[in-house]
């Protein structure tokens, strides 16, 4: 029977040429699709018609990214128009939230461009689509890794804001982005599963299983890296006995818990799904078919990140409302121009980034709720 599937499927097969050369071939990726989903020519056609109009699901993603998009585009602003936070940390949180900002973006085309819309594209289309998704969320989750590296450095090392910081930032930043540009950017240079239809992905259906099985090894040893960082962090924190109170161990613990607890809660459903997808069928496991939810909920960590990494900081705080006065967001009653006042610092994060700029002794003897 499934043969009999397939061969009506692939009535008109592709011809074998030169995998780049399929890039252009606007029928493939109709018959990719139709054996990755193990559908008949009928079948596809009636799925192509049901995509045809934005589903509830897809209405409430892009409501949420273009929160995604706008709550991070504060955070930028805020960053760049106050000297205060012209510091390693917040360019580091600047940059978390620029690759989040993205990552909204990208998912917000991309559900305009999925659907029925989708067997309108050319397979060179089709992998812009999906790997410029993949290098906003790559980057998102490398920003997380750096942010982590930083702390740690700085926790650790003396006069870890002298002469050195500003190269080390620019290429921890530099870094992230060349490793998320050069993973989402492998399928089309050419591990994809073109030419090859038993390697192809049931969710995405011009990747190679081999390929999703390698991103998602490359994330969970991601994670597993920031939890080693931030264990190290908090041990190197409670090993402290000078001013490393009680109450300061349980605020960084507090924190180190959000940001993994969030991290693990939004990616653990993707990394599951793209897991079964490299070593199963949609016919074995049709749960495969729901990916876009899996997706969705990973989503959320970039809704989720400013929270975490900005809101704790009362100068960031501060700073949003101003930013929200200035936009006429919020009626504060006060002159416009009291929207230029600089701030007066009494963010421990940003006490911590100015009082050790020429530090000589490790942070984590004089202040420990700056990590």
């Amino acid at each position: 029977m499934n043969l009999c599937r397939k061969a009506t499927v692939l009535c008109h097969p592709v011809t074998m040429k030169s995998k780049y050369s399929q890039y252009y071939n606007w029928s493939l990726i109709r018959s990719y699709y139709a054996h990755a989903k193990n559908m008949t020519t009928q079948e596809m056609n009636e799925h192509i018609e049901s995509k045809k109009q934005l589903t509830t699901l897809h209405i409430v993603i892009v409501i949420l990214c273009t929160f995604i998009v706008l709550e991070n585009l504060l955070v930028l602003v805020a960053v760049c128009r106050n000297k205060k936070f012209h510091s390693a940390m917040f360019f580091f949180i600047g940059n978390l939230a620029f690759s989040d900002l993205l990552a909204g973006s990208a998912y917000i085309a991309n559900i305009f461009l999925s659907g029925s819309r989708t067997f309108k594209l050319a397979p060179v289309q089709w992998f812009i689509r999906e790997g410029t998704a993949f290098i906003a969320l790559a980057a998102s989750v490398f920003s997380l890794l750096a942010i982590a590296i930083e702390r740690y450095i700085a926790i650790t090392k003396v006069k870890v804001y002298g002469s050195t910081k500003t190269c080390r930032m620019f290429l921890l930043i530099g870094a992230c982005w060349v490793t998320s540009i050069l993973l989402g950017g492998l399928p089309i240079i050419g591990w994809n599963c073109i030419n090859n239809l038993p390697e192809c992905s049931a969710v995405l259906p011009l990747y190679s299983k081999k390929y999703i099985l390698f991103v998602v090894s490359i994330f969970s040893l991601i994670l597993l890296s920031i939890v080693i960082l931030y264990v190290r962090i908090y041990l190197i924190v409670r090993s402290s006995h000078q001013e490393a109170t009680n109450s300061q161990a349980y605020f960084l613990l507090k924190t180190v818990t959000i940001v993994l607890g969030v991290f693990i809660m939004c990616w653990l459903p993707a990394f599951t799904i793209l897991l079964l997808d490299s070593s199963c069928n949609i016919q074995l496991c049709p749960i495969l078919s729901k990916a876009d939810i899996f997706f969705s909920i990973a989503t959320l960590n970039s809704a989720l990140n400013p929270v975490i990494y900005t809101l704790r900081s009362k100068d960031m705080r501060k700073e949003f409302l101003r930013v929200l006065c200035c936009w006429g967001v919020l009626q504060s009653g006060r002159p416009s121009e009291r929207c230029l006042v600089p701030l007066k610092s009494s963010s421990s994060l940003e006490h911590c980034t100015n009082k050790h700029e020429h530090q000589t002794t490790p942070i984590m003897q004089d202040c420990t709720t700056c990590v």
